[in-house]
């Protein structure tokens, strides 16, 4: 069972639909057009749409012919903020705002599912399509959920993809178990004494301050963790200063933390604290910290990891699907949602070799039809009553 030949048939109808969310991409919470569109496709294909969930979440409800499990499939529809250089007919035309992690392509792959499947309804239970905003660390499957997704829309199971430059072409992959990690973003704000440059003796240099805290932070993994649980801080920004002959009176901080286990999570972010504590007090200066929690470690069902694997298979052959044993230390919101309804999380490989949030990252349309075709199989696998 390759690609569906129903799929194939209309892949360049998928294609001029992702290209065109390309080219106006949207932030999170901010997806008006994007969802807009979803809603209308639904509607056309005989869809019944309810939207405004989570914002401007959409999802779709599609009884089939026969009673059964209801199977949830989820995609997300943000962009990021970075300025677009691939230079592609389709390109951003929205000044630093790109589809640079391939959130137009996921969104893509679930209308095909979805059309398909209105033209072929005779499968059994029912398909929830939930196409989701917010996914790059601003909470919008939490904001669905907060919005009752699944008490509106029960789900038995839910299942989710993402594109994947770093695999071969329609090579699929799962891991079992946790699989993506949780993460907590920090910000800190050191409140110092302003000086002039010439006469730093009569300030308390919150540059100085900062940058020793950095280096400071960067020990809380190397000599507070157990080796064996993985686990990453990286400060990602450090802001001070507008003049060169002028110490400031503040300087900000900010990054990520990174875990797969949650009580490890918690430790970093209290070492943080205590770190930033010792030093305003070392320092006589204020220092402000807020730490908050933005993705949850995601765990794949092992039984559902396996369905996954089966009907991939289905798709692009025996050799092409297969389990993953590697962790990966980046995040993902659909880990909210498993939380709630037991469901597997995929990567579909395609060309390309530019990374992930990269201005010059390019999504092959060739995987458009690979995964809808995948997404539908699992609504007539799945669908099946126990």
């Amino acid at each position: 069972m390759p690609v569906i030949e129903e799929i194939a048939a209309f892949a360049d109808d998928l294609t001029t639909i992702r290209r065109d969310f390309h080219e106006h991409p949207e932030l999170g919470f901010e997806e008006v057009r994007t969802s807009g569109i979803v809603a209308e496709l639904l509607k056309s294909w005989g869809i019944e749409v309810t939207t405004g969930i989570g914002k401007t979440g959409v999802v779709g409800v599609l009884k089939g012919s026969t009673p059964g499990k209801t199977i949830g499939l989820r995609a997300d529809m943000d962009a990021l903020p970075i300025h677009e250089e691939t230079n592609l007919p389709w390109s951003s035309k929205n000044p630093g705002v790109m589809h640079a992690c391939g959130h137009d392509g996921h969104t893509t792959m679930l209308l095909g599912a979805a059309r398909y499947l209105a033209e072929n309804p005779d499968f059994p239970g029912t398909a929830v399509f939930i196409f989701q905003p917010a996914e790059e660390g601003l909470g919008g499957a939490r904001a669905m959920l907060a919005d009752g997704l699944f008490d509106r829309f029960p789900c038995d199971e839910i299942y989710g993809m993402h594109n994947s430059p770093f695999d071969a072409p329609d090579v699929v992959g799962i891991k079992k178990g946790p699989a993506m990690a949780g993460s907590n973003f920090f910000d800190i704000k050191v409140t110092g004494r302003g000086a002039h440059g010439a006469n730093p003796h009569g300030s308390r240099d919150p540059i100085v301050i900062a940058t020793n805290l950095v280096q400071q932070i960067q020990s809380i993994v190397s000599r507070n963790i157990d080796p064996t649980k993985p686990a990453v801080i990286s400060v990602t920004k450090l802001n001070s200063g507008t003049a060169y002959n002028v110490i400031p009176e503040t300087a900000t901080l900010g990054g990520t933390i990174r875990f797969f286990d949650t009580e490890v999570g918690e430790l970093i972010s209290e070492r943080i604290r205590a770190l930033c504590e010792g030093v305003a007090k070392g320092y006589n200066v204020e220092i402000d910290v807020d730490i908050r929690n933005v993705f949850d470690v995601l765990v794949n069902d092992d039984a559902l990891s396996d369905e996954v694997i089966a009907v991939a298979r289905g798709v692009v052959g025996e050799e092409s699907a297969n389990l993953k044993t590697n962790l990966a230390m980046g995040s993902e919101d659909f880990a909210d949602m498993l939380r709630v309804v037991p469901g597997a999380y995929c990567t579909v490989g395609h060309a390309g070799d530019v990374p992930l949030h990269n201005p010059g990252f390019v999504l092959d349309d060739a995987i458009l039809p690979v995964g809808a075709s995948i997404y539908a199989n699992l609504i007539k696998t799945r669908g099946v009553a126990a």
